[in-house]
């Protein structure tokens, strides 16, 4: 018997208690978002766009007529698109636990289908939203019955106040590293300045790797791991060139709202203040698609609906959590795959 038979009855009654606790979680966070006057829409999955980000991979079918005529279609990424078209529509506060598909994803904390809660909430400070992932944390933990959130060896208490940490920060406390001083006025990064640091501190980027690349290797390296140890970490004011999606910091154009919830080392969260300007959302999709091309050798159409819709958009925060990550760290579970009724496959 191996991992991937997890329909084999003595397999199952290992999960059973975990995926139970899965839906004790998932009924105490509906119950929460409706305390919260949120309304829960339920988007399709099958879409002409399944997202604008470079290192983002969907899958790809053929939707056919009665002639057998095709086009091609997309499972989505996220639900975000919609969930946007709805706002604009005049819905006010929405959520949506959306089953989500991600290609070329592996390993203990990721799967290729998972269960995305993703909400929003017009004329929010998108720091209204850290709040929400502290609350949820903390209503896992209870219906878990844990007092921790626990991964490995590494536990973060969601009952304590969450710390509040700037990605500038984080790369100088761990990384030894200026992040501000690698970016122009405007926001435009500078390769060479980054990786002149890099070398600096013992990383060893290459020569032709971009500002991008390099910088989601120091995360990587330096920098996620160490966060979200004791309490819950959010890593906050993203770089503008890293959030292609979020409306910049009023006070610094190089920063933007964007940030992350962090427990045990395992990214929990992303969120923002959304970006609704329809011409600079625009140009960032297709600078994101160009890269995508630059490296994968494809890329996605832009949801052109999307942009139609963005102007009717108020100022939103939008965010969304991996549901089966916050299950797996309630419950303990070492993967993903544990807390997921049938998992892909």
């Amino acid at each position: 018997m191996t991992d991937s038979d997890w329909w084999h009855p003595a397999r199952h009654a290992d999960r059973r208690p975990l995926l139970l606790a899965r839906n004790r979680i998932q009924k105490g966070l509906r119950a929460w978002l409706d305390d919260e006057g949120f309304t829960e829409v339920d988007p399709a999955a099958l879409v002409a766009s399944p997202g604008n980000e470079a290192h983002l991979h969907a899958f790809e079918t053929r939707l056919l007529d009665t002639e057998g005529r095709g086009e091609t279609r997309y499972l989505h990424t996220s639900p975000e698109f919609a969930m946007k078209k709805l706002i604009a529509a005049g819905e006010r506060r929405i959520a949506a636990f959306a089953h989500v598909w991600r290609n070329r994803e592996g390993g203990p904390r990721h799967a290729a289908e998972f269960t995305m809660l993703e909400w929003y909430r017009c004329g929010a400070d998108y720091a209204v939203l850290m709040g929400d992932v502290a609350a949820m944390a903390r209503i896992a933990a209870r219906a878990a019955g844990v007092a921790v959130l626990r991964h490995g060896d590494a536990t973060c208490d969601p009952f304590a106040p969450f710390e509040r940490l700037s990605v500038a920060d984080a790369f100088a406390r761990l990384a030894g590293i200026d992040l501000a001083a690698t970016l122009a006025p405007d926001g435009a990064p500078d390769a060479a300045a980054l990786r002149a640091q890099m070398r600096a501190t013992g990383l060893r980027p290459g020569d032709g790797d971009t500002w991008s690349a390099m910088f989601s290797h120091v995360l990587v390296a330096r920098i996620e791991a160490h966060l979200g140890h004791g309490r819950l970490t959010v890593l906050d004011r993203y770089p503008a060139a890293e959030a292609a999606l979020a409306r910049r910091c009023p006070d610094d154009a190089r920063f933007s709202e964007r940030f992350e919830v962090y427990a045990c080392g395992v990214e929990l969260a992303n969120g923002f203040g959304e970006l609704t300007d329809p011409v600079e959302q625009r140009a960032r999709f297709e600078a994101e698609m160009d890269e995508k091309a630059r490296v994968y050798g494809t890329r996605y159409p832009l949801d052109e609906a999307l942009l139609a819709a963005l102007p009717l958009m108020p100022p939103t925060a939008g965010i969304a959590l991996g549901f089966d990550r916050l299950v797996m760290l309630a419950t303990g579970a070492p993967r993903v795959d544990l807390v997921q009724w049938a998992p892909a496959g």
